[in-house]
């Protein structure tokens, strides 16, 4: 259920930001119509709510932060601004919960790089996401290494 709880959640900062969604509107529509839901005989996953409401709540709560701890991590050519949408709201998913402080970091890293795999399946960017987050990880909560 938590797996689930953020890779929606990814999906939903990722809708917030490409149609100006309010957090409000995205929020009752993945829980109303995607926790749980069987949608063209797909079956999503009943989610943890708590779960994926801190997550969006910390993203957007901490969004500077986190912005600027994953371009401390990416090259100085590849600002935030300039990656992949998706990564970029797996960046600020991943690290709305590093900050919250209450999942190891390195399960944090674990699971968000599965996130990435779901997205890109066949591509570099889970190894990429594993790389960035570690980075990240260190710098939110370096007693944790």
């Amino acid at each position: 259920m938590k797996s689930a709880s953020r890779l929606f959640a990814v999906q939903a900062l990722f809708q917030m930001e490409a149609s100006d969604a309010t957090l409000d509107d995205v929020r009752q529509q993945f829980e109303t119509h995607r926790f749980g839901a069987t949608l063209d005989g797909n079956e999503y996953a009943r989610g943890n709510v708590s779960l994926f409401r801190a997550i969006l709540n910390g993203a957007l709560e901490h969004q500077g932060r986190i912005d600027q701890m994953t371009d401390r991590a990416l090259a100085a050519k590849w600002p935030i601004d300039r990656i992949d949408p998706t990564l970029r709201a797996l960046f600020r998913a991943a690290g709305a919960e590093m900050l919250a402080g209450n999942t190891p970091p390195k399960v944090v890293i674990s699971e968000f790089v599965d996130v990435a795999r779901a997205f890109f399946p066949e591509g570099k960017e889970p190894g990429f996401v594993n790389a960035v987050l570690d980075h990240m990880a260190r710098e939110a909560l370096p007693e944790a290494f």
